[in-house]
């Protein structure tokens, strides 16, 4: 049983509590089965590339199987022993699905170490939400990369699993999030995960290929609402779009750069290694670190305007 509501109720929990940091949280117990599937193929020492991408999608899969049936037993299981035990339960497992507060923390860490002018404090917080290198990063190069993370994440971190949640309730809402993790965990183009990991990042680029543009959509309506240079987000959209090495994720950073006209993307470092890739938006002004609020205000408003349609939709429906 779908419990719709429960979303709503979810992203009240997460509004004031943030994502717990508990070994138990859902999320982090999908990326110890994730690591179980790993280890498994560290263990069989595949050599033969076919047979490490077919690994690949047997382990997707097998848990995202998983995943499913799990959650939709306990769905089923705490509505039959109580209808209000299975909205607590639903509720719950929105609010660990759905991480908007987490996103706001963990920026906001950044900027105040920056304001206290402790870089060095903030190239650690960073290093925990970005995959670059951060130990020799300047302030700008922070911003930015906070920035775009904050900007990136708006659809696979809140829009992504608010519509998985709407469509399925909590078994599909989760299945979204392993395929995230997996993603996260694999989806890597070096020597161990380029053909291991690539069913994992092609599925993540499928499942996410609607809701990053629909956040992209509720990213511009919100830059008009926060007074931004909603125009120049517009324009930008259109032009940078696919200005990245996903076609995913440049499509809401394309906005935020242009709202908040500064430029991000460029070339960044990964494990020591440069990786080149494309700027996104115009250098029309330096970044400074009150874009980092900025960024926060158009990944909140985006989300209170998708809350708002869901509960209408809800209310009709």
């Amino acid at each position: 049983m779908v419990f719709k509501y429960a979303i709503i109720i979810g992203f009240i929990i997460d509004c004031i509590l943030g994502d717990p940091q508990n070994p138990l949280h859902p999320i982090r117990l999908l990326g110890h089965i994730n690591n179980i599937g790993i280890k498994i193929y560290d263990k069989l020492n595949i050599k033969k590339y076919k047979v490490q991408f077919i690994y690949g999608i047997f382990m997707n899969i097998a848990i995202i199987s998983l995943v499913f049936l799990l959650f939709t037993f306990f769905v089923n299981i705490f509505y039959r022993l109580n209808f209000y035990l299975g909205v607590i339960f639903e509720s719950v497992m929105s609010y660990f699905i759905i991480a908007p507060k987490c996103l706001y923390k963990e920026s906001m860490k950044i900027y105040k170490e920056l304001k206290n002018n402790n870089i060095k404090n903030a190239r650690v917080y960073l290093s925990y939400i970005v995959g670059r290198d951060t130990e020799n990063l300047e302030e700008e190069k922070i911003i930015k990369a906070t920035v775009e993370t904050i900007s990136e994440n708006l659809s696979d971190g809140v829009i992504a699993p608010l519509i998985f949640l709407a469509i399925g309730g909590v078994p599909l809402g989760m299945v979204y999030k392993a395929i995230n993790t997996l993603d996260s965990m694999v989806g890597y183009k070096n020597e161990k995960f380029i053909y291991f990991g690539k069913f994992s990042a092609r599925l993540d680029d499928v499942v996410n290929f609607i809701p990053a543009r629909i956040s992209a959509i509720f990213m511009i309506i919100s830059s008009f609402i926060a007074k931004l240079n909603f125009k120049n987000a517009i324009k930008i959209y259109i032009r940078d779009k696919y200005n990245h090495l996903s076609p995913n994720s440049a499509h809401t950073e394309a906005v935020c750069a242009g709202a908040l006209e500064i430029q991000l993307g460029g070339t960044s470092t990964y494990k020591g290694k440069i990786v080149e890739k494309k700027t996104i938006g115009d250098n029309i002004r330096k970044a400074n670190i009150e874009d980092i609020l900025l960024a926060n205000k158009l990944m909140y408003i985006s989300t209170i305007i998708f809350i708002i349609i869901l509960l209408f939709n809800f209310l009709i429906w």
